[in-house]
C-alpha cells in the first residue's frame, strides 16, 4: 500500500514540485487562500470542465475555499446561479476559457465527451499541473460500447490516460454522490475518506492537498490501473473512511 503524501504543501513546497515540469514561477506567484485554516495552501485557478451537479458541488467547495473557479459548459450564460452560489471568486466561460484559465482542472463530463476533449485540449491539459478525474463510464447514459471500451483499457484511469496523454491525471470524487459533497465537507467527526488514484507524484501532492482543504481524507490507493475500482459498484464505491478505504484496496492488489 503506497504511503499517502504530505498533509500540506507549504509555497516553497510548491515552488519545488514545479520544477517536476510545471513552471516554478506560475507557483510561486499564487496568493495564499483566505481561509485562515488553510493559511499554508495557495490559492489556485481551478476549472471545471462540466458544470452539472458534480461539477458545480466541487467548484463551489473550492471557490468557498478562496480559490478562483470558472465553471465552463457549453451553454455558460445558463451557469449565472451556479456562479452566484459560490461566491465571488467563481465565474463561468466556455470549456476553451476555462482550460486556458485553470493551473488546476477538474474533468466531470460524460465519459463519451472525453475523447473529444483530449482531441481539441490535449496538449494545453498536459502543460497543466493537475487534472482531476471525476468522469465514469456508466452504461445507462454512455452505452455498452464505451463501458466494453474502457475496461479492455484496463479501466478509467487508465482509459482516460489514453485519451489525454500527458495528462497529470489523479482520479478522485468517482463514487460519492454529487447530493453528499457539501454536507460531508468539513463534517464533524472523522473526514469521509476519498480513494485517489494516480501516477503522477506531484498532481498527487497537489490533489491530497485539495482534498484536504475542503474537509476530506484523501487516501491514495494505487496507480491508475487502480483507477478501475474508483466508480460506482464497486468496493471503494459509496462514502468510507480512511481506515476503511485502505482495508478494502488492500484486498483488491
Amino acid at each position: 500500500m503506497a504511503n499517502d503524501p504530505a498533509s500540506a504543501l507549504s509555497r516553497r513546497e510548491i515552488v519545488k514540485l514545479g520544477s517536476l515540469g510545471v513552471a516554478a514561477g506560475i507557483f510561486a506567484a499564487w496568493p495564499r487562500t483566505a481561509s485562515a485554516q488553510n493559511a499554508d495552501i495557495v490559492s489556485l485557478r481551478i476549472a471545471t470542465i462540466g458544470a452539472g451537479r458534480e461539477g458545480g458541488a466541487l467548484g463551489t467547495l473550492f471557490a468557498k475555499e478562496g480559490h478562483k473557479v470558472m465553471f465552463s459548459s457549453r451553454h455558460p450564460e445558463a451557469l449565472k446561479e451556479l456562479v452566484a452560489n459560490a461566491g465571488p471568486s467563481a465565474q463561468a466561460g466556455t470549456v476553451e476559457q476555462a482550460v486556458a484559465f485553470g493551473d488546476v482542472v477538474i474533468l466531470v463530463v460524460p465519459y463519451t465527451a472525453v475523447e473529444q476533449i483530449g482531441r481539441d485540449y490535449g496538449k494545453a491539459l498536459a502543460a497543466k499541473a493537475l487534472v482531476l478525474d471525476v468522469s465514469n463510464p456508466i452504461a445507462r447514459r454512455d452505452g455498452d460500447d464505451i463501458v466494453k471500451w474502457v475496461a479492455e483499457q484496463g479501466g478509467a484511469g487508465l482509459a482516460t490516460a489514453k485519451l489525454l496523454p500527458g495528462a497529470r491525471l489523479v482520479r478522485a470524487f468517482n463514487a460519492i454522490s454529487s447530493t453528499s459533497l457539501a454536507s460531508d465537507a468539513h463534517r464533524r467527526g472523522e473526514p469521509v475518506g476519498v480513494p485517489i488514484a494516480g501516477d503522477d507524484p506531484s498532481a498527487i501532492a497537489l490533489a491530497t492537498n485539495l482534498i484536504k482543504e475542503i474537509g476530506f481524507e484523501p487516501v491514495l490507493v494505487g496507480g491508475l490501473p487502480m483507477g478501475r475500482y474508483l466508480v460506482p459498484g464497486t468496493p471503494l464505491g459509496g462514502e468510507h473512511s480512511a481506515a476503511e478505504i485502505r482495508q478494502i484496496a488492500a484486498a483488491l492488489k
